[in-house]
Formats: structure tokens, C-alpha cells, sequence
């Protein structure tokens, strides 16, 4: 028998998640039956959506929700061999039983040097949410300006740097020096700390006087009202997530500038990247591509041990992470 170490969620999060609402478990595996195989995971995804798809997805008692890199090490499924590698979830769980369904193999000929968390990262969910932002929601061209807020994160820093391979200028805020920093080595054209501008509005202006003909909305709240106003007529926002509002006890109300948006005639679509699954294969080639061409930068926020995974989790809702936050088992 083998034994999987899983966190359970104990009690609904209210406002931000504390560690005492998650235990760890220890649960015995049954033996394979025909067509499944059994899962070690090396890689574990932390990411802000965990948070109100708690809400919405899960009761107490349910193991954690989340997306790992795992090893087959046991096989009754032809097609997942022993020794393969997939992108599953599982999951907070070490260890898994899965009929295949919900796995995807990692992409064919991966290369050696390019560490597997990147399944999780640039060559994974967030890459493809910045890929599809930018093509199939914004229409991105060259020569436009894009604004892109929680640029630093694990979607936001790809986002800017697949519109500079477009010939855009591109504009990143985050919400520390360090970040900031990071940003200009990724080659946004303008960033800033919204944290400690003196006026939100003042700084969007001064990095783009002229305004935006996109905006990649990561943040929602407050930001969101004042950006608007400084859009193009005509302009294009791409809504991704909504970070400042996940540990909100209540929900957050306006201010709301409807009547900007239909002077300026804005176009406001929300999406996720499973919307194009059936160009997942190909779009991850050309991630990769950019990858190994130098064009596309990663950057990991490493936390090491599965036990430290709520503390993980805590950490990018708080806004510890530069890029994109795994957990090693």
C-alpha cells in the first residue's frame, strides 16, 4: 500500500486563509485497477484562483484544489508508461490514483534543460492565460500600448513580455521596488510601485500620456476605476483575475464608471485559457519556442516541502512571489 500525504480544507477561509484552516492527512492508496495509473508528485502549483474556487468548489473535509507536475510510477493505462511525466489535478496531495481523464502528458520532447515546474508556469496554465489573453481576447498589435497590473506574478510578467515580441510598449505596475526592478529586466517599457506613487492616476498618465489601447486587468478593485479613465477610445481590456478582492469577507460594490466606458466605447471580455484547449498543443510549442530563444524570461518563487504548501498559498495572497510560485515535494 502506499501512503499519500494530503492537506484538507477544515474550514472555510474567512478574509485571508490562515493555516489553521487547512490539516494534513494521511490517506492509504488502493491498488491499481486496469486503466489507471498511480502519480508522485515533484511539483505543486500555488495560485490565487485557489481562493474563491474554494468558495465555489469545495465544502470542509475536500482535499485542497490544485494543479502539479507528477511522476507515473505505476502503470495499468497504456498510454501513461511508467516514468512519464503529466500535468495533473490532483490536487495537495503527494501521492495519486488516477484513471487518466484528467491528465495531460507533459509536452513530447521536452527539453533537459528546462525544469519540468515550468509545466506549471511559462509552458503551462499561466502561459497560456497571457498567450490567450493577448491573441484571442485583446487582438494585440503592433504599435499599441498595453497596461498589464500584478505584472510581477506568474501571469502578468509573461503577459508583457509576449507584447514586446509583438512591437508593443508595454506598461507593468506591482506592488514593490523589487518587483518593479524585475519588470525593467523583463523590458517593460514603463513600471511602477502603485504602492507608493503619490496618485494612481497621475502615474498611469505620466507612463502613457497619450492612454492605452489595452489593459490586462489581474488586479480588480479601485485600480480597475481609475485605469479605465485612462483607456483609449475604443480600447480593449482583458479581465484575467481579481486579486485585490479574493480575501474580501464581503463583496466589493463601484465605484463602477459605466457611463466612461460606453463614452469611450471600451470592449471589457473576462476568460480563461481552457476556453482554446483545443490549441493548448501548438501554443505551447511556440511558449517554448520563445523560451529557448531567449525572447521569454521565467522567474520561480520556490518554497521547498509539502508541508509548507498553506504557508505557500498564504504567500501569493499576500503578494510574496516574483513570478511564478511552486511548491517542491
Amino acid at each position: 500500500m502506499v501512503q499519500a500525504k494530503t492537506w484538507i480544507l477544515t474550514k472555510h477561509f474567512d478574509g485571508l486563509p490562515k493555516e489553521s484552516d487547512f490539516v494534513l492527512k494521511v490517506e492509504e492508496l488502493p491498488e491499481l485497477k486496469d486503466g489507471e495509473v498511480l502519480l508522485e508528485a515533484l511539483f505543486l502549483s500555488v495560485d490565487p484562483y485557489m481562493r474563491p474556487f474554494s468558495a465555489f468548489r469545495m465544502k470542509e473535509g475536500d482535499v485542497m484544489i490544485g494543479t502539479q507536475v507528477a511522476k507515473v510510477i505505476q502503470s495499468k493505462n497504456p498510454a501513461f508508461p511508467v516514468g512519464s511525466h503529466v500535468v495533473g489535478r490532483s490536487g495537495w496531495r503527494t501521492h495519486s490514483v488516477s484513471d487518466g481523464t484528467d491528465l495531460v502528458p507533459v509536452m513530447p520532447e521536452w527539453p533537459q534543460d528546462v525544469s519540468l515546474s515550468m509545466a506549471l508556469g511559462v509552458i503551462g496554465m499561466p502561459g497560456l492565460t497571457a498567450l490567450f489573453g493577448i491573441e484571442e481576447v485583446l487582438g494585440l498589435k503592433k504599435g499599441e500600448t498595453l497596461l498589464v497590473n500584478a505584472a510581477a506574478g506568474a501571469v502578468g510578467s509573461v503577459v508583457g513580455q509576449i507584447a514586446k515580441i509583438k512591437g508593443c510598449k508595454v506598461v507593468g505596475s506591482a506592488g514593490s521596488d523589487a518587483k518593479v526592478a524585475y519588470l525593467k529586466e523583463l523590458g517593460f517599457d514603463e513600471a511602477f510601485n502603485y504602492k507608493t506613487v503619490g496618485s494612481l492616476e497621475e502615474a498611469l498618465r505620466t507612463a502613457s500620456p497619450e492612454g492605452y489601447d489595452c489593459f490586462f486587468e489581474n488586479v480588480g478593485g479601485p485600480y480597475s476605476s481609475v485605469a479605465l479613465q485612462q483607456m483609449k477610445n475604443l480600447g480593449r481590456i482583458a479581465v484575467c483575475g481579481s486579486i485585490s478582492t479574493y480575501n474580501d469577507s464581503t463583496p466589493q460594490t463601484g465605484p463602477y464608471p459605466q457611463f466612461l466606458m460606453i463614452m469611450k466605447q471600451l470592449k471589457m471580455e473576462g476568460f480563461m485559457q481552457s476556453r482554446w484547449e483545443h490549441k493548448h498543443p501548438e501554443s505551447l510549442k511556440r511558449l517554448m519556442g520563445w523560451l529557448k530563444e531567449g525572447k521569454l524570461q521565467s522567474r520561480e518563487h520556490v518554497t521547498k516541502g509539502f508541508e509548507n504548501m498553506p504557508a505557500a498559498f498564504i504567500g501569493i495572497l499576500q503578494g510574496e512571489n516574483i513570478g511564478k510560485a511552486i511548491v517542491t515535494v
